[in-house]
């Protein structure tokens, strides 16, 4: 009788556990966003959900003209937005009517986008399931304030064409504020944005 046997090819730790998929095919884009539509949570959320931020005085004159159109915007999505002028601050917080459970978060990026100066008609955007949003500080590049401000001029260009050229690069809406730089596009664009703006400051030599 003769024994043979047979030697154990050794198996890449990482790779143990891991098991075929034979769902995951070439043809999937793993990138696409599926829509999320109402009727597909079975039920209403069990707890309220609330985010506030506060906004500069200068920007209470326009909220308050847009705030009407903030309210029937977040409505559709069964979300509640408060705008409290005394303490400077908005509000959004879910109801029992809300059937989108990330909503809310998307609702939390768009009082963030209308307190950096962004425009209602741009920062509702950010409600789309294939939009996202990004606040970028730019303010600790440099202590010397001068600096700083030729830099931030630099980045926006003459007439703003530099900053209309980074917006067509990205397709992302791009607003500089103060020390700060609003984003609001796709996901693969935002990506994008954050390291061109950072090089794009910190490499100018004055």
């Amino acid at each position: 009788i003769k024994m043979t046997t047979t030697e154990e090819v050794p198996v890449n730790k990482n790779k143990k556990y891991r098991k075929p998929k034979p769902w995951d095919t070439d043809d999937i884009d793993h990138w696409k966003m599926e829509e999320f539509k109402v009727g597909d949570m079975s039920s209403h959320l069990l707890e309220e959900s609330s985010f506030a931020t506060l906004f500069p005085k200068y920007r209470e004159k326009y909220l308050q003209q847009v705030w009407p159109n903030v309210v029937s915007c977040l409505k559709e999505f069964g979300v509640h937005a408060l705008l409290d002028l005394i303490e400077g601050s908005m509000t959004v917080k879910t109801t029992r009517k809300t059937w989108d459970p990330y909503v809310i978060v998307k609702a939390r990026d768009m009082i963030k986008l209308l307190a950096r100066s962004v425009p209602f008609e741009q920062a509702k955007r950010v409600l789309q399931d294939e939009m996202t949003s990004d606040v970028i500080k730019i303010g600790n590049v440099t202590s010397n304030k001068e600096r700083f401000v030729k830099r931030r001029q630099r980045l926006v260009g003459p007439n703003g064409n530099t900053l209309k050229a980074l917006e067509l690069l990205t397709e992302c809406y791009i607003k500089v504020q103060g020390s700060t730089v609003a984003a609001l596009g796709p996901y693969k664009g935002i990506k994008q944005v954050q390291p061109l703006i950072l090089r794009f400051i910190i490499t100018i030599v004055f």
